[in-house]
């Protein structure tokens, strides 16, 4: 069964969190490296489990691990040897669990809530080059070399024991075909499959967005597909793109509205950045029953996202 179905009777949406990033730079630190939140998942652990506890109180239904940037070649480029690679890998998942189950064995927590998920994060090609390239998809590669960097990741976190996988800011409508292809060689494992889109019907590639969505509707075990790190204003273009194409679950998380600078790696102020809490309703009535929030979004947004959503008296 799809992991956001029981949520979806409930309540009638999926509460995703917001940016894991943004909350550990809130309190602190550096990211200003080529394995961004994974660093922190290295070298303070605990700041990671502390944030998955910040989103659970907020109300997130589904939290995601520290994995975006991590990859099993951006740790052998840290100095990592595979097995210790792969600890890191479980050491993210873990995280993520542990807090899951001690926010849910406080009885007071359970009250009108369904036991939280856990998402392991899989980020694109593009994140484990950290240059920006979620924005462009334009690494090149084709269809049989992204499925090979893909794979051992995939399979690893696969078998974790989490509800389901994350599939984040993908940008290209070949990498899409390569992460599907990973989720057939895994029939027991869900998905969400998320785009980054360049303007309000084309993802960054410049592929149509229908085109990538129609691809996942044809697919067995994806859980929902939408859009992610977008700024808010596209995000009902995208979902009217998006219902035309499918009929699974729609979701949307967008950014802040700032824009990227993957030069200094810093956002700065560009388009109409707003709260996406205050349009979350709208995306709702838009068809999208898995919301959330992604870069520059915290705790704070997805608290607010939940009391419109759920309690907008």
């Amino acid at each position: 069964m799809n992991p956001f179905t029981p949520f979806l009777t409930h309540q009638g949406v999926v509460l995703l969190d917001g940016g894991l990033a943004t909350a550990l730079e809130t309190r602190g630190k550096d990211l200003n490296d080529p394995l961004w939140s994974a660093r922190v998942l290295l070298e303070d652990p605990d700041a990671v489990s502390q944030v998955h506890m910040d989103y659970l109180a907020a109300g997130a239904d589904c939290i995601a691990t520290a994995t975006y940037q991590a990859t099993f070649e951006g740790f052998r480029d840290r100095g990592l040897q595979p097995a210790e690679a792969e600890e890191a890998f479980h050491r993210a998942v873990r995280l993520a669990t542990e807090a899951r189950d001690a926010y849910w064995a406080q009885e007071s927590n359970r009250e009108g809530r369904l036991r939280p998920l856990v998402a392991c994060s899989i980020g694109h090609y593009g994140a484990y080059l950290a240059d920006g390239s979620e924005y462009t998809g334009g690494y090149g590669l084709d269809a049989e070399a992204l499925v090979r960097f893909h794979r051992r990741r995939w399979r690893l976190l696969a078998t974790s024991g989490v509800d389901l996988l994350a599939c984040e800011t993908v940008p290209s409508v070949v990498e899409v075909r390569a992460l599907l292809r990973l989720l057939a060689e895994t029939p027991d494992v869900w998905a969400w499959m998320s785009f980054q889109c360049r303007d309000q019907a084309h993802l960054a590639d410049g592929t149509a967005l229908a085109e990538a969505v129609r691809a996942c509707d044809d697919a067995d075990h994806v859980a929902a597909v939408g859009v992610n790190c977008v700024p808010p204003e596209r995000v009902a273009s995208l979902l009217s793109v998006a219902r035309s194409a499918t009929s699974k679950p729609l979701m949307a998380y967008p950014n802040s509205g700032e824009a990227y600078d993957a030069t200094t790696k810093t956002w700065k102020p560009g388009g109409e950045g707003s709260d996406p809490s205050e349009e979350a309703p709208r995306w709702r009535d838009e068809g999208a029953t898995v919301l959330g929030g992604c870069c520059r979004t915290g705790p704070d947004t997805i608290a607010r996202m939940r009391s419109r959503l759920l309690d907008p008296a």
